[in-house]
């Protein structure tokens, strides 16, 4: 195989003996079997590499011819050749796809079909300009598949140069690039509608507003961009408000609310703003885009139609409707409290008459007065409302949780408000005198209906009627009679002062060596019918009604001018008075003034003068307290802490305060000799004078027990009736000239009582 035949021997043997007529032959050597088969192997091995190399030659042109076909045919644009008629005469796949037909049957239809109709003209155009000219043409047409859908692409013609008779055509489908455009121009409109618009990098720092937020905000692009939101902060929100924003930012990439935003100028504004977070492929934030829209009179709007349901509209005050659900939250409130609440009906007396004679609109400016007067007069917290006509209701909140301790705050209040509605009003051309009765009720809880706690406060406002009006009553008639006697003693004690009723009762203080070193002055009310009243039964009355002022300054007058007396008498020009002063007198501006002017007048000494204070006033005010006491220390006057230890105690404060006694009060005496509390109490306060330089005295001393365990601890100064109770100044100064010179314990049986 791939040898060539052996010559004829006779062909050999004529060639030797022609070669042999030429020249003597020479016989080549013989070859063996084994060349031959080898020669035929090497023969053989290179027809198979040539076969092998045409058989890869021809896989990779069926290969590329395959690359070609796929490229062709799947390439991702349509390939169409039109004829001069625009039809198709050829199209791969992808075309045929993008026409929405099998491919067979687009072959030799016009390509027009496939064209929408709004662009026929256009495409007809366009494919003659191309017959016309040798360079490519691009357009962008809608298309229209076979099933009717409509797309949109960019149509590449190009018609190649000699006699080619055909046009080659790409389609490439544009459609979601149109519609990311139309997206855009959408979006770009948008952004520059009438709402308000801001672009943040994740920082927050802007980077885009578009012309309503100039519009809105006053600030112009450049002023914005480059800055924070906080910019327009109104300072209305606080520091929780914006941590819910950013939680609900960064949690679910959404936020939407009100907020109070500030203008350029500087006016405030409530607007409704939606911010959302944009999201790169990757998920992480890119941008946050708030939009925002002004609402302010959309608010003042809903703030009017709230106040038209819920607001009296002549004066502005809580309507009937609003009155029930704060009734019905002041319930809840007491029912968990504990505290007492009240209703106070009032009725304006002889209103009619005024609108009767002087008309509607004077009427109605008395109202509007009323409701000022009334508004003023009150608590913070407290409620009053307009039910219609001449009627209000005032709703009083935690008051007492004893019932006649609030009723007595209830009846403090009614008379303020009595007395400010009997005052004349200048309604223009002339003054109107006007008063009002008023029914109260008590209320705890939902021990009562709303319904029926109004009822009760208006019955009550009618036996105010009855009673002959500008008066109050309450529903109750056991907590009437107690606040008639209530109002009766006021009254008294309005008069005890100029009648000469009140007295002072001198209780004596002792020394360790049984010497009497003072007195605590102690009002007494002497009154004609009551008998001897002690101050336990008025103090609390002459505090509510501010009548302490005057009682008060009467027993500083008093105290002064009996140091004056005293001070004639060798027995007790030594002695030192101590009066009580309470935070209302105390209080006062011009208390320091008072007890000058009253030591001036009396010509008293003043260093024979104690002010006993309870810790509750030195620490209502400390500052103050600390320079009304220097300025009457100044004068010469001392200082005692009264009731110490009941109060807070404290050497912080203790050590400020220009103090130069402390007193134990009796709940330590008491039980000091059986309680080791007490005890321990009682030896702490006299190691604590001791220690601040401070003399000790301890009231209520009783027995010979407590008076020897005071003395172990060191107490050196006392007072109770193991020696005297209260006494009339002259039992009082018969007691001091019989102990000028020596000392008496009274057993507590014999000592003399008030």
């Amino acid at each position: 195989m791939g040898l060539k035949p052996r010559r004829k021997e006779k062909e050999s043997t004529g060639g030797a003996e022609a070669k042999v007529a030429q020249g003597p032959a020479i016989e080549p050597p013989a070859r063996s079997a084994e060349e031959l088969l080898h020669e035929l192997r090497v023969h053989q091995i290179e027809l198979e590499t040539q076969n092998e190399e045409l058989r890869r030659i021809q896989a990779a042109l069926e290969e590329s011819r395959d690359g070609y076909i796929d490229l062709y045919e799947l390439a991702p644009v349509g390939y169409l050749t039109l004829t001069r008629e625009t039809r198709i005469a050829a199209i791969n796949l992808t075309g045929a796809t993008l026409l929405g037909e099998d491919r067979r049957k687009l072959l030799d239809r016009r390509f027009a079909r496939f064209v929408a109709p709004a662009d026929a003209d256009r495409w007809h155009r366009f494919f003659f300009n191309t017959l016309q000219q040798q360079d490519r043409q691009s357009c962008e047409l809608e298309m229209q598949r076979g099933d009717g859908s409509c797309f949109h692409v960019r149509m590449d013609c190009l018609r190649p140069q000699g006699e080619s008779p055909g046009v080659r055509v790409t389609l490439t489908d544009i459609s979601e690039r149109r519609h990311a455009e139309e997206e855009l121009r959408i979006a770009a409109i948008a952004f520059e509608s009438e709402v308000g618009m801001i672009v943040t990098d994740p920082q927050a720092v802007i980077v885009r507003v578009n012309r309503a937020f100039t519009r809105l905000t006053g600030y112009r692009a450049e002023e914005a961009i480059g800055r924070t939101p906080s910019m327009l902060s109104s300072g209305r929100h606080d520091r929780e408000f914006f941590q819910r924003m950013w939680r609900a930012l960064l949690e679910g990439g959404h936020w939407q609310g009100e907020i109070w935003n500030r203008r350029r100028d500087g006016k405030h504004g409530v607007e409704w703003l939606t911010i959302s977070a944009v999201k790169s492929p990757d998920g992480a934030t890119s941008h946050y885009v708030g939009a925002f829209s002004e609402i302010t009179q959309k608010k003042e709007a809903e703030a009017e139609i709230h106040r038209l349901a819920y607001f009296d509209p002549l004066t502005n005050l809580p309507n009937r409707q609003l009155l029930h659900d704060r009734i019905r939250q002041a319930m809840a409130v007491s029912g968990r409290s504990g505290h007492h609440g009240a209703l106070i009906f009032l009725d304006l007396d002889h209103f009619k008459n005024l609108n009767d004679t002087r008309g509607h609109d004077v009427g109605d400016q008395l109202l509007v007065e009323t409701a000022q007067r009334i508004q003023t007069n009150l608590r913070e917290g407290d409620t009053v409302a307009r039910l219609g006509g001449d009627e209000f209701v005032v709703m009083l909140e935690g008051l007492s949780a004893e019932a006649r301790e609030a009723a007595v705050q209830t009846d403090l209040v009614g008379e303020k408000l009595r007395q400010a509605l009997a005052r004349p009003y200048d309604l223009g051309r002339s003054q109107f005198h006007c008063s009002a009765s008023l029914g109260a009720a008590l209320f705890r809880g939902h021990e009562e209906s709303i319904k029926a706690l109004l009822r009760h406060a208006d019955l009550a406002m009618y036996k105010a009627k009855s009673a002959g009006r500008n008066t109050l009553r309450f529903f109750d008639p056991a907590m009437q009679t107690s606040l008639d006697q209530r109002s009766a003693l006021e009254s008294d004690l309005r008069l005890a002062v100029e009648r000469g009723q009140l007295q002072l009762y001198y209780q004596a203080q002792i020394d360790g060596a049984r010497r009497i070193i003072g007195a605590e002055a102690l009002l007494r009310w002497v009154h004609p019918e009551r008998g001897l009243v002690l101050p336990g039964h008025f103090i609390a009355v002459a505090e509510d009604t501010d009548l302490i002022q005057p009682i008060g300054r009467w027993v500083l007058e008093a105290a002064c001018a009996q140091i004056k007396a005293w001070s004639a008498d060798a027995s007790t020009r030594e002695l030192r008075l101590a009066i009580n002063v309470s935070a209302r007198q105390f209080r006062r501006p011009e208390f320091a003034d008072q007890v000058e002017q009253a030591l001036a007048q009396t010509g008293a000494d003043p260093t024979r003068l104690k002010i006993e204070l309870t810790e509750s006033i030195a620490l209502e005010n400390v500052i103050d307290t600390i320079d009304r006491m220097h300025a009457l220390k100044a004068l010469g006057v001392g200082f005692c802490m009264d009731d110490f230890g009941t109060g807070f105690s404290s050497l912080s404060y203790l050590k400020r305060l220009p103090v130069d006694q402390l007193k134990i009060d009796r709940v330590f005496v008491r039980d000091l000799a059986s309680d080791p509390n007490d005890a321990a109490i009682v030896q702490m306060i006299v190691t604590m004078g001791k220690t601040l330089g401070l003399d000790v005295i301890a009231e209520g001393v009783e027995t010979q027990a407590q008076l020897e365990r005071l003395c172990d601890y060191g107490c050196v100064a006392f007072q109770g009736y193991l020696f005297a109770g209260p006494l009339p100044l002259a039992d009082f100064e018969q007691y001091v000239r019989r102990n000028v010179t020596r000392a008496v314990i009274r057993d507590p049986a014999t000592a003399g009582r008030p």
